[in-house]
Formats: structure tokens, sequence, C-alpha cells
């Protein structure tokens, strides 16, 4: 069994889980419109973060020996909160570290910043977040477009089972860049207002800069847990090999995806569905799709886009996360930005915040390139 450990969200809403949450309960969204941004002709809709505090809590938590990258800085901060915050050793080759991101440091091709030129690979990124903890393993990269955040959760779990490692920090971050931002322009996939997932209004997607990290531990005897331990129940990985960047219209991959997150879990033991919720037209819809295929329609479902937008290589930690604290606080969230129905298939959009007493949770998410996954948590107690 795989027990989430501790865990850190580094966000426009705040420096830790906790803050973030609290952030998110209140209704709380930093969301504006950024007009001449990277140089772009056209305005978008996004949260940022305040890079001035984090370059202090850089100086002061991190204390670098080398100069870092925007993208480094989060990662190796949201990860050193987490790690401290479980309180295990990071140099023991008993833990694994996996990177999740899509984008990592891409806005350095073409603008090198006065960095080397490998920085803007993956496999420097990996290499550095490795060597910063003296950790002995080699770091995992999960670059798998949006799904990446909970791919590499997914993984992690795998490589615990078959390789003997007793712990795995999984981190994962994005940050926006003219590349990120004109990339989605280009597919005229953003919104100039702030989002409105699975509403009949909904025009496009927000972006976010976010990093997240999840520490887990696999334990022998689940008995020994105490009863607030939040454990994985299952997850799937699926492609439906659609389109480069449009979903199945009849959400294949994420159904076969959440059949597999929900081999071992009963329907009415599901307290809320935490999903991707883009608020672009397709993504909407064949979420919708999914969800009723899979019969669980009934389900309240809600999405966290309204509140930070799509965080990309982060969204799968971040969400997980605030899933756990709203149903260790026995709550449900509201949809920020949700007003009218608006999708082809029965689902019930939670649009106002509620409470539950049940002990589990779905986490669904896909990306381009007909990728989707789906992952269950659940509380011992």
């Amino acid at each position: 069994m795989i027990q989430v450990l501790s865990d850190n969200i580094i966000s426009p809403l705040g420096y830790t889980a906790e803050e973030n949450y609290a952030n998110v309960k209140a209704g709380v969204t930093k969301g504006t419109l950024h007009e001449g941004m990277f140089d772009l002709p056209e305005p978008f809709f996004g949260s940022l973060l305040d890079w001035a505090e984090i370059d202090g809590l850089v100086e002061r938590e991190l204390a670098p020996s080398m100069r870092l990258t925007r993208f480094e800085k989060i990662i190796l901060l949201s990860a050193k909160r987490a790690i401290g915050k479980a309180g295990i050793d990071p140099c023991s080759p008993e833990v694994l570290f996996v990177l999740s991101t899509t984008k990592g440091n891409v806005s350095l091709l073409g603008n090198d910043e006065g960095f080397e030129a490998d920085r803007a690979q993956l496999w420097r990124s990996a290499q550095i977040l490795g060597d910063y903890f003296g950790n002995p393993n080699e770091v995992v990269v999960v670059s798998n477009a949006c799904i990446s955040g909970v791919a590499a959760q997914l993984l992690a779990f795998d490589l615990m089972r078959t390789h003997g490692y007793r712990y795995a920090v999984v981190v994962g971050g994005d940050i926006l860049s003219k590349f990120v931002v004109s990339g989605f322009q280009s597919f005229k996939a953003l919104s100039p207002l702030r989002c409105k997932p699975f509403d009949a209004e909904r025009v496009g997607l927000n972006l976010g800069e976010a990093a997240a990290t999840m520490v887990f531990e696999k334990v022998a005897d689940s008995a020994s847990l105490p009863a607030d331990s939040f454990v994985w129940r299952g997850g799937g990985n699926r492609n439906d090999a659609n389109h480069i960047s449009g979903p199945s219209r009849t959400g294949e991959g994420l159904y076969n995806a959440t059949t597999l997150a929900m081999k071992n879990v009963k329907k009415e033991d599901i307290a809320f569905i935490c999903a991707h919720g883009t608020a672009t037209r397709y993504n909407d819809d064949m979420e919708s799709w999914a969800i009723s295929r899979a019969g669980l329609s009934e389900v309240p479902t809600f999405s966290l886009k309204g509140y930070y937008g799509h965080t990309l290589g982060a969204a799968g930690l971040l969400e997980c996360i605030l899933s756990i604290s709203a149903l260790s606080d026995g709550c449900v969230l509201p949809t920020l930005g949700y007003e009218q129905y608006g999708v082809v298939q029965p689902m019930t959009v939670s649009d106002r915040l509620t409470s539950t007493d049940k002990k589990s949770f779905l986490k669904l998410i896909s990306g381009f390139g007909g990728s989707n996954a789906a992952i269950c948590y659940g509380r011992m107690g």
C-alpha cells in the first residue's frame, strides 16, 4: 500500500498546501488579464507568480550555490518544503525522485539568459533536482502533455513496487513564457476572461504558473496507518489516439482510464470528482461523456481551473493535493466561473461549497495527443 506522506504547493495563492486550500475554499483567485507580456500582440488571462516573493524565498530557503532559472527555483522550493514536512532523508537510495513538466526551461531556447545551452533540456532539469538533494538515483522525467502530473504519480507507484524504493518525491511545475502562451493562442484555445468550466458560455482556458510536490511512502501494514491517512486506491493511463490536440468525441480514453482507477472502489464511496475542466468546448464535453459512461453522473464534479488557470505539469499534482485537503475537511469545492449547465452528457457540476462524509475521490485529467489519466485516493478512517 502507498500512502501520501506530505505535500506542498507553490502558486499565486500561497506557498503551502494549507494556504492554497484556504484561499480556494474562500473563492480567491489571482487570475487577471495580461497585456503586452512576453511581447505578445494579444492579451491573455492568467495567474502568475510573484517572482519578487519567490526570489526572497529562494534566497532564504534554498541558498543556491548556482544561478537558477525560474522553473528550477519553484520545483526545488516546493520539493524542499514537502521533503522537510515528510521528515525523510532525500540522500537515501530508498528515495525516488520523479519530475513532471510539460515545458521545463523551454523559454531558454533562442534566449539563453546567460545559461549554458543544456539548461533548456529536461534531463538537465532532472539532474539539477537530484544533485541539489544529493540523491544517488537517476531522476525520472515525465513529460506527457497535460496528464504529466498524474502520469508521474502512477509511474512512481510502479517503480516503488518493482524497484524497491520506500519513498517517492513527485514534483511538478511549469512557468509561462512566450512559447507557452503563443502556442495556446495559435490553437485559439484561450479565453479573454476568467474561464467557465462546464458552462454553456465557456470560450476557452486560462493559464497559470505553479509547482506542486507529493511525497509517498510504501507501507507493508495498512493497519499501522492513522485514520486520517490518505492512500492510493487505483489509477490508469489510456490513449485514444483521436487527434494531436482534440479529445475523443465520446471520451473513450478517459472512460477507460476511469474504469481502471475505479477497479477496487465502489461508486457509492466516491465523494467527488476533480475534473480536468479546462473550459474548452471539446474537453468539457468529452469529460461529460467519460463520466456518464462510467456511471458517475450523480457524483459531484468540480474544476479548479477558475482558481489557478491550467498549470500544465503541476496540474495533476496540485489538484490531487487540493482534493485531499477538501476531503480531509469534509468538503466538496465549487467550480469557480460555472453558472449555466453546458455539456452534452449528464453530470453533476458542483456550483457551491457542500459537505461530504465519503472517503474517496477521483481525479481526471486529459491532454494533447489523446492522452488521458485517472487516479483515486481514499482516507483510511
